[in-house]
């Protein structure tokens, strides 16, 4: 990544847009993710998940902030927060207790004029994770993990 892709901003916000943030710079981890929990709160097969540590995180819409979401903590990993709209309901981001960084899902970030999400190139992303619980199966060049990539088994 240059350092002109270390400086771009990615914004995003939930589905009503009560809920904004922004994230700055290079992300720990871009990815796929196919795991259990992700697919109940995306209902959806899978999630481009984009992780930025805490730093590179913040809440954009109107102060006091946390009027505007709901944080609670994941039943089965309690070290993890998640945020929601108050008015939509959206799952925003989520948050790491244990590892200082925030998870924002690429679906919600900020779109051009065709409907693309805006630097693209610089954060999609590079991997599949917890593929062994995938709904379907994909059919691209990218590496295939049973966890998080570079620190599970490589299943493809």
């Amino acid at each position: 990544m240059s350092e002109s892709e270390n400086n771009i901003v990615y914004k995003g916000k939930c589905y009503c847009g009560a809920v904004s943030y922004a994230v700055k710079g290079k992300p720990i981890l871009s990815a796929f993710c196919h795991c259990t929990l992700c697919q109940r709160l995306a209902a959806s097969p899978c999630v481009a998940t984009i992780h930025f540590p805490a730093d590179a995180f913040s809440w954009t819409h109107a102060e006091p902030h946390e009027s505007a979401f709901e944080m609670y903590p994941v039943a089965d990993k309690p070290w993890k927060n998640r945020f929601r709209c108050k008015t939509c309901g959206a799952c925003v981001t989520s948050y790491s207790t244990t590892k200082s960084k925030y998870s924002v899902w690429a679906g919600q970030l900020e779109r051009d004029e065709e409907g693309k999400i805006k630097n693209w190139e610089s954060i999609k992303p590079t991997a599949h994770m917890f593929y062994g619980t995938r709904m379907l199966d994909f059919n691209d060049d990218l590496p295939k993990w049973e966890g998080y990539e570079g620190q599970s088994k490589r299943l493809q």
